[in-house]
């Protein structure tokens, strides 16, 4: 495990005297994610290594370019794991990417995301002070969480280092139940499931042959007790007709709708269309598109193959019921487009994200633009 981080505080060090952008980049699994990439590579690859494991204290500390699937397979050998899932996008991912995105995998709705689970992280800010926020206990915070201020914040604060992480016990039974159903039965069920004292974990709704109103498959995931998930497969199969899948098939199908690698997400299925990413209310209704849909999270997540052309649409969508919309995979990356991939903050929001970048990075050298154009 060599410590890098001399020379990576050298460069920013350097880069923010010189005013030269820079572009942090673990292993790439998520340079399609956010607005077109910008400055000199700063690679984190090297930075790696496990710190420190508590099993019994259920947390992990690593280097930001510790490699997933590694500290996923140390989790393993103790029975414990990222409860999220964050995808890994071909096996690529980072701690630090999986962080610096945000991003969480099928039972987000059920267990929480990223940011519920990080417990504390060292970063290096624009004028290359190395500064440590959070411990590695939940009750360690006085004043801002500035810790969780990082997820999802794509880099353009500063580069992360270290991060401490929450961890779960692996569920001791877990099944997965497949239904017949339309969208809005789909989602009608899922509400009043949620309802009821079930161990609902994910779910996933599929469209068949990609036309509204057609009767897709709802996939319900279940974990807990053994008792617990027995109970509610004869009580959920008994509110609608369904059957359990394979556990081998099913943990296949989760891991592929976690990394999007199921047949949904191939973009040469879906030519000249973009993949969009709704996030909604759970009790928001089916949307009736003419384009492929898939629903993640009870109907907290919609993904949509459409036209870039259809932001506006997509949007005003969202918006109406009190959601958002972000242009996930542009048809083309390398393209400049007229609307931003992710919706433009009202002024309040806009100012304080100008006013946290102008505060963390003076210089605007890290990941410049790539959240927001003007950031």
């Amino acid at each position: 495990m060599t410590d890098t981080l001399p020379a990576l505080i050298d460069t920013i060090r350097a880069a923010a005297a010189a005013h030269t952008p820079l572009r942090i980049r673990g292993h790439g699994s998520k340079d399609f994610y956010g607005e077109l990439l910008q400055g000199e590579l700063l690679d984190t690859s090297g930075h790696t290594g496990i710190v420190s494991y508590e099993p019994t204290e259920l947390v992990i500390t690593a280097r930001a370019g510790t490699p997933l699937t590694e500290l996923e397979a140390t989790l393993a050998q103790q029975g414990q794991c990222l409860a999220f899932e964050p995808p890994r996008f071909g096996g690529r991912g980072t701690v630090g990417g999986m962080v610096a995105a945000g991003l969480s995998g099928p039972s987000r709705a059920s267990v929480g995301g990223v940011r519920d689970y990080v417990l504390g992280l060292q970063m290096v800010n624009g004028r290359a002070e190395h500064l440590i926020f959070g411990g590695q206990v939940m009750k360690n915070v006085a004043g801002y969480d500035l810790s969780r201020l990082m997820v999802g914040s794509l880099g353009i604060l500063g580069l992360l280092t270290e991060v401490s992480l929450k961890v779960m016990p692996q569920p001791a039974a877990e099944a997965t139940l497949v239904f017949e159903v339309d969208q809005a039965r789909a989602l009608e069920q899922l509400h009043r499931w949620g309802a009821q004292p079930l161990p609902l974990n994910a779910s996933r709704w599929e469209q068949g042959d990609h036309e509204p109103g057609e009767v897709g498959q709802l996939f319900v995931r279940l974990r807990g007790a053994g008792a617990a998930v027995d109970s509610a497969i004869t009580r959920m199969t008994q509110d609608l007709p369904g059957h359990t899948v394979d556990p081998a098939l099913a943990s296949a199908d989760w891991t592929a709708c976690r990394d999007q690698t199921l047949p949904f997400f191939d973009a040469t299925a879906h030519p000249g269309q973009a993949l969009w990413r709704l996030s909604l209310p759970q009790t928001a209704p089916g949307l009736n598109l003419l384009w492929p849909q898939l629903v993640e999270w009870h109907g907290g997540l919609r993904w949509v193959w459409a036209p870039e052309s259809a932001a506006a649409k997509l949007r005003d969508l969202s918006q109406a019921v009190g959601g958002t919309t972000m242009l996930f995979r542009a048809n083309n990356p390398d393209s400049t487009r007229a609307s931003d991939r992710f919706e433009p903050l009202e002024r309040p929001l806009d100012q304080i994200h100008t006013r946290l970048k102008a505060e963390f990075d003076p210089a605007n050298i890290f990941n410049p633009g790539r959240m927001f154009r003007s950031l």
